[in-house]
């Protein structure tokens, strides 16, 4: 093929896919402080139903995560980044509305609400996307780095998010006027990504006409792509659903990226309810774990590629168990600071270095595996609060039921790291 002009580089992907991510995630940052809201709105609604209410966006921005995932093996992920970001305009869009006009009538509004609290979350599926995108733009040896700094960044927007919710954004804007300021900035970082995202060179070369044969051919030898898809969508979940280290990953991803996600929703109850700490110092605390576990996802992907992603998430997820030991012990808010942020060290570095190992066990399906990984890794975060909450005793006459639903990160810790050691023979035998 003549006149490529094939555009973007390996930093540039990685610029767009972080920013398109960051975005996304920032999205629903205001439906856990429209909670509260709920909860005096719908004193009647069945328990279930309220929660399932409150946890929406993390459902379906979880379970989105493996169809638009292997969607990127199909064309490249700047479509399905565009689409699931229009998806969260949509959802926020009809948030404010209902939160501008109707919020005086939040009774009647409970499908409304479930509708748009789903489409909002759509956002925090393009986490997936971005995986998988961001993969096909580096060479292996790069992919821990890259990686790392595309989830540390983008994960970087619920923690600042957290500080200017309470601090700046209600005071100012109320309610209903911060929905509209996250709307507009969702609108132009949509803009943003359409504009900076690009495709790795091998999509860029299918959209332009080529055969599939001579893309893969041209994109190796002139430009030096490593990985390639199977480019069938239902294919590339069915060869990673087939791999057994795609679920193994999936289950310590759940460990670590769900429990972050976990911690993210519970640690302003925890420190409220049983050092009974004021909602700014609370929310103080979680952004501190929240912004630390993402900003080590950078250096833990440095290690990774380094020691190998095996090496890496095993020692991690030790730092991990001991801070899970620390807040199920401690009754010391000292002791249960340090906890938290051997949480978010254990944490972060096992989320980088889960997704160094990805596209090296899965190689001819990164999207499908992304997908899974990603998508049911997340889950977690839906999951883990309800059982961290059956431990606590319902009457209020003991608080330790806070320490005892650290135990669950205990066993979660444990699981992992049996797992990644049998993932890392299974790695050494393979390259003996």
């Amino acid at each position: 093929m003549e006149n490529l002009n094939l555009k973007g580089n390996s930093r540039q992907g990685l610029a767009g896919a972080t920013l398109g991510f960051f975005v996304g995630f920032a999205a629903v940052a205001l439906y856990g402080a429209t909670a509260s809201v709920f909860k005096h709105s719908f004193l009647d609604l069945n328990p279930i139903l309220l929660a399932l209410l409150v946890a929406i966006p993390n459902l379906s921005g979880s379970l989105l995560r493996i169809p638009f995932a292997a969607w990127v093996d199909v064309n490249g992920g700047k479509k399905p980044f565009i689409v699931l970001l229009l998806l969260s305009i949509v959802g926020m869009t009809g948030l404010y509305v209902i939160m501008a006009f109707f919020k005086q009538d939040l009774g009647g509004c409970y499908s409304q609400l479930l509708i748009f609290g789903a489409l909002s979350g759509c956002g925090i599926a393009t986490f997936s996307v971005g995986v998988s995108q961001a993969s096909y733009w580096f060479p292996q040896d790069k992919q821990g780095i890259a990686l790392g700094i595309y989830g540390g960044v983008g994960n970087l927007a619920p923690g600042i998010f957290t500080l200017l919710l309470p601090n700046i954004a209600l005071p100012l804007l109320g309610l209903s006027g911060s929905y509209l300021a996250w709307l507009i900035f969702l609108i132009i970082g949509t803009i943003a990504y359409a504009v900076i995202g690009k495709n790795a060179w091998y999509f860029q070369l299918i959209n332009s006409g080529a055969e599939k044969e001579e893309a893969r051919k041209i994109a190796s030898e002139k430009y030096g792509q490593e990985l390639f898809p199977n480019n069938k969508l239902s294919e590339s979940l069915m060869i990673s659903a087939k791999t057994l280290k795609t679920w193994a990953l999936v289950l310590v991803y759940f460990t670590t990226f769900g429990g972050f996600l976990a911690l993210t929703s519970w640690l302003p109850t925890y420190f409220t309810s049983f050092f009974k700490l004021n909602l700014k110092m609370a929310g103080l605390l979680t952004a501190v774990y929240s912004i630390a576990t993402s900003l080590i996802r950078i250096y833990g992907g440095k290690i990774s590629d380094k020691r190998g992603g095996e090496y890496t998430s095993a020692a991690a997820l030790i730092v991990m168990l001991i801070g899970a030991v620390c807040m199920t012990i401690t009754s010391s808010l000292p002791i249960a600071v340090l906890g938290i942020l051997l949480l978010a060290a254990g944490m972060g570095v096992t989320n980088a270095a889960v997704f160094k190992i990805l596209p090296k066990a899965v190689p001819h399906a990164v999207g499908g595996a992304s997908g899974w990984v990603g998508g049911l890794g997340a889950f977690g975060g839906f999951v883990i609060p309800p059982f961290m909450a059956s431990f606590i005793d319902k009457t209020g006459r003991s608080l330790s039921g806070y320490q005892k639903g650290f135990l669950i990160f205990v066993v979660l810790s444990v699981i992992s790291f049996l797992i990644v050691n049998f993932l890392r023979i299974n790695s050494v035998k393979k390259e003996r």
